[in-house]
């Protein structure tokens, strides 16, 4: 590793100060956004018939709103690029401005797009989302920063010709990756569940691999740069995760909205109290509408955000307690 401070270190001290574990995802669905807010968004497009411009400045403003009532909440947020690419060049435009955004406010970005591939795709996409690439200026090629996440999420099943670009820019310039190894749906994925040989299933073979691949990608904390993604609704396959990869960091999905509960999201976290961060979407963002609990007007959809977000960390630190050390 160089001389910068890693993705996972940067992310034990922001759990640290600020005693939270919840990463907010930031996955916005146009039907569930206020109407008053697309009104603002047209208000700053001169051309009316550009459905998709609107559209994608009014996630951006929701966006802001959210990230403003969370910032002290959470110590991470996900967005998810499905939301963004739908439309188009609108879209990532707002995809890049929430991530510049959520960064000025002190958060860190995991990037959801879960790319999968080999060769220079492989390695477009790894220097596209989290290095560095190649652009023309009137002196020649230079280097400039692409996204510019913190960390990315990525499918393993291609295997290291798919993660060895990713893997790569870990060790150059502390990037974090989060390896789809275990998801949240329901019902369990049969892929994953594919016994082997051995008596495992493909997702524990998947898992070693991982491990494995991961040497040389560690941080100050003891904890991995290379971690893996792990639902909520399975705690018991939580569990054996840790004992078969112990220094990953768990990127958690599936608590709140899709069923998983708190004692189920830290299932896999290590006795110092660390090694998993849980998130949330649209339980959190869309609480004013979809929460019996915080439900309210649209126009205090942001309040509502903030006091989700607040439930869901302490909810969570109670989880973690019973489990584990807490770790500040």
């Amino acid at each position: 590793m160089g001389s910068f401070v890693s993705f996972v270190d940067r992310l034990v001290d922001k759990i640290s100060e600020k005693r939270s574990i919840l990463c907010v995802g930031l996955d916005p669905q146009p039907q569930w956004i206020p109407e008053e807010i697309f009104k603002e968004a047209s208000e700053q497009v001169k051309d009316d018939e550009n459905a998709k411009e609107i559209t994608a400045r009014a996630i951006l403003i929701f966006n802001k709103a959210i990230i403003e009532a969370v910032k002290d909440l959470a110590v991470v947020v996900k967005p998810q690029i499905a939301f963004y690419e739908a439309y188009g060049s609108s879209g990532i435009w707002a995809f890049e401005e929430t991530i510049k955004f959520a960064k000025k406010q002190g958060l860190l970005i995991i990037e959801d797009a879960k790319r999968c591939d080999g060769g220079d795709t492989a390695k477009f996409y790894a220097q596209g989302h989290l290095g560095e690439i190649d652009v023309f200026s009137k002196s020649g090629f230079v280097k400039e920063k692409g996204v510019d996440a913190d960390a990315m999420t990525v499918i393993p099943w291609t295997g290291l010709a798919g993660l060895d670009h990713f893997i790569r820019i870990v060790k150059e310039k502390g990037k974090g990756i989060f390896v789809v190894v275990k998801t949240s749906f329901r019902p369990n994925s049969a892929i994953e569940q594919i016994p082997t040989a051995k008596g495992t299933k493909m997702w524990e073979e998947a898992a070693l691999l991982i491990k494995q691949w991961a040497q040389r990608c560690g941080g100050k904390s003891g904890l991995n740069n290379i971690g893996v993604v792990v639902g909520a609704t399975y705690p018991e396959e939580a569990s054996k995760m840790r004992e078969i990869y112990p220094d990953a960091f768990f990127l958690v999905p599936g608590y709140g909205a899709q069923g998983g509960g708190a004692e189920g999201a830290v299932a896999g976290v290590r006795e110092d109290g660390l090694g998993v961060i849980v998130n949330s979407s649209r339980g959190i963002i869309f609480a004013y509408e979809r929460s019996e609990k915080f439900k309210d007007k649209p126009e205090n959809f942001a309040e509502s955000a903030k006091k989700a977000a607040e439930f869901s960390r302490d909810e969570l630190n109670q989880a973690l307690e019973k489990k584990a050390n807490l770790p500040w």
